[in-house]
């Protein structure tokens, strides 16, 4: 392991915790150990694995395993030919949403990443000397994140293999936690939101992409295509007869969008809901809330919109059926943890 990679363990170890009982973690060269409960954690090629699996009840579904052995064989998504920094930056910055995402973090700022897949935006926004943390399940998807670190000297970005339901950091540790197109591939996507909305700080952010229930009608329409005539007829998705794009990130593409064994769909006006229920405070939305609103490259991410009332949020819902198609019928929400602490010294006040 490097020594930076070392550095960087010793220095959070306070922020570490057994994924099992969550209790704090000893750091020694090769291992963790959870001085409460007596677990070793170690390593695999380099990466601390801290994985631990789901204790749920006979009763409650898990396919967390499914996932994982899909994504072991299925890396997602493929890193398309990069072979520097500077065509990293380049390729993820040509992206508007990705380049809101750079200009709208501090420098200074702590973030994870929950199911970073192969780490490209945990490598991307680590370039601009923020300490980003990215999280799988998969080992496999996860050398390739640290293969390119490596590789490249990122020694801002740093990969954990982590169960998302059962996180290896303590609540409250970081400024922002993205988890982009991974809880509706979850047994339970609430669940998820609360176990990583807990490790937001006060004031802090959590941005989640999610598959939309009105904007993935066409991607399932082409899905029963697919199937039914023996995967032909690929002309129906621009991604798969695009030369643009290396035939490797091609077949990334199909596999996660038309060959998943597990995905669940949502709406703009749920997720808020989880945002209320969980103590955060609604942002932004991307797509918006409002009709005829669009996101453009001066936008700021971070920065608080109205969200639609109920007719308006029916339209844009409506409009997800003919635009959502694009990005396989993505929705991002945006939301900021409320100051508890701050209201109960203002009520005590008062």
């Amino acid at each position: 392991m490097q020594n930076s990679e070392t550095e960087f363990l010793k220095n959070n170890i306070d922020i570490l915790c057994c994924p099992k009982c969550e209790h704090d973690l000893v750091f020694e060269e090769d291992r963790f150990t959870c001085g409460d409960c007596s677990q070793i954690f170690g390593f695999n090629s380099d990466i601390p694995s801290l994985y631990c699996p789901n204790e749920w009840d006979h009763e409650k579904q898990d396919i967390t395993l499914d996932m994982k052995s899909f994504y072991e064989e299925n890396p997602f998504p493929d890193y398309d030919n990069f072979d520097s920094i500077a065509s990293l930056i380049d390729k993820s910055r040509d992206g508007v949403f990705s380049k809101l995402l750079d200009d709208g973090i501090p420098p200074s700022a702590r973030v994870l990443e929950c199911g970073c897949g192969t780490g490209q935006l945990t490598n991307f926004l680590s370039i601009a000397n923020r300490t980003v943390v990215g999280t799988d399940m998969c080992l496999n998807s996860l050398k390739l994140a640290r293969g390119f670190k490596d590789d490249h000297g990122l020694k801002n970005a740093h990969f954990f293999q982590m169960n998302l339901f059962k996180p290896c950091f303590k609540p409250e540790s970081f400024d922002l936690v993205i988890s982009n197109g991974v809880l509706h591939h979850t047994s339970d996507p609430f669940l998820g939101f609360k176990t990583i909305s807990s490790l937001v700080k006060p004031n802090g952010y959590i941005l989640i992409g999610l598959y939309h229930t009105y904007g993935r009608l066409i991607t399932d329409f082409r899905r029963i295509i697919f199937s039914a005539l023996n995967d032909n007829f690929k002309f129906l998705d621009p991604r798969l007869i695009n030369q643009d794009i290396a035939v490797k990130k091609r077949h990334a593409w199909f596999m996660d969008q038309y060959k998943n064994p597990h995905e669940s769909k949502h709406t703009q006006n749920e997720a808020a809901q989880w945002l209320n229920e969980t103590g955060f405070k609604f942002i932004k939305s991307i797509p918006k809330t409002v009709p005829f609103e669009y996101v453009d490259s001066s936008e700021q991410l971070f920065s608080e919109e109205r969200m639609g009332n109920w007719f308006e949020r029916a339209l844009t819902n409506l409009g997800m059926i003919f635009t959502g198609s694009k990005e396989g019928g993505f929705f991002t929400v945006i939301g900021k943890k409320i100051d508890k602490s701050h209201l109960n010294k203002t009520s005590s006040r008062n």
